[in-house]
C-alpha cells in the first residue's frame, strides 16, 4: 500500500534501545508512524539504505536484527561495492517505506546521483511510498542543512535532493554546535529558512508542506527556523505530538 499523498518522515529518531542489551535494537516509534502514513501497517515493506557510511555490513546485518520478528519486511539497498538487486527503480517502488541511514550527507547525495537514485527516488515519492530517514536521512530530502561530512566542523551543505525547499536541522539538541550554526547559516543565507528537530523528533511532510512535527518521547521538539531581513533568524518551537510507544518487545 501507498501514502495517500507525497509523503516525507524527515527525523532525528533512532530505534528503541533493548533492556537486555544495549548493542540491540528494535523499531522505535518513528518506524511505525513511517508504516501508518504508508498505509500498511500489518506487514509493511521497509528498504534500507546505508550509502551514508558506505554500505558496512555490520550495520546492514544491524538493521536486519532490529526489524527481525516484527511486523516489518525489510530489504536492503547496497550500492558499494555495487548494486545488490538488478533492478533498483522496481525494487524501490515496490515498497511502503525507504529508510535513509544516518552518516555522510554530501556523499549520500552524491552517490545516488551517481546510480540515478534522486530521480527513482523523485518517483517513489510521487508515486506513494513513504521517504524517511534520520540525520542524513533527514537533510537529504531538503536543500541543505548543517553536517560534518567535511570534518568536525560543522559546515553549510546545501546540495541536497531539494524535493523540500527547506533547509534543515538534526541532532538540535544534544549537540552543542548544531542550533548556532544553523541560525548563522540562514542568517548569512547561506541556507533557506527551514525547520530543525531534537533527537526523538520528527517533521512529516505532505507534498512540500509541512503537516506536523511529532517526537517518539515528550521533551523532544522541532521548530521553524525564518530569516528576517536584517539577518536574524527567530526559532519557533512547533506543536509536537507524542507518538504512542510501541508495544512489541525489546528483547
Amino acid at each position: 500500500m501507498t501514502a495517500d499523498v507525497p509523503t516525507i518522515l524527515a527525523t532525528s529518531a533512532f530505534f528503541r534501545r533493548s533492556k537486555v542489551s544495549p548493542l540491540a535494537m528494535r523499531p522505535g516509534a518513528i518506524h511505525y508512524l513511517a508504516a501508518e502514513l504508508a498505509n500498511n501497517t500489518t506487514a509493511p515493506r521497509i528498504c534500507v539504505l546505508t550509502q551514508a557510511t558506505g554500505d558496512p555490513e555490520a550495520r546492514i546485518g544491524y538493521h536486519y536484527a532490529a526489524f527481525a520478528g516484527t511486523e516489518f519486511t525489510m530489504s536492503h539497498l547496497q550500492l558499494f561495492p555495487m548494486p545488490n538487486v538488478d533492478d533498483i527503480r522496481a525494487h524501490l517502488l515496490a515498497q511502503d517505506v525507504i529508510w535513509v541511514d544516518g552518516g555522510s550527507v554530501a556523499n549520500l547525495c552524491a552517490v545516488w546521483r551517481v546510480h540515478g537514485l534522486d530521480e527513482i527516488l523523485h518517483e517513489a515519492w510521487q508515486a506513494g511510498v513513504v521517504l524517511s530517514g534520520v540525520s542524513a536521512g533527514s537533510i537529504c530530502w531538503h536543500t541543505g542543512g548543517s553536517t560534518d561530512s567535511f570534518g568536525y566542523e560543522l559546515r553549510g551543505f546545501t546540495d541536497g535532493l531539494g524535493f523540500l525547499p527547506y533547509s534543515n536541522g538534526v541532532h538540535y539538541d544534544s549537540e552543542e554546535r548544531r542550533r548556532p550554526t544553523m541560525h548563522r547559516l540562514v542568517g548569512d543565507g547561506t541556507l533557506a529558512d527551514g525547520f530543525a528537530t531534537d533527537d526523538g523528533a520528527g517533521l512529516i511532510y505532505r507534498g512540500t508542506s509541512l503537516s506536523e512535527a511529532v517526537a517518539d518521547r515528550p521533551g523532544p521538539l522541532a521548530y521553524e527556523l525564518t530569516r528576517a531581513d536584517d539577518g536574524s533568524v527567530t526559532e519557533t518551537p512547533l506543536p509536537t505530538r507524542v507518538l504512542p510507544s510501541p508495544s512489541g518487545p525489546t528483547a
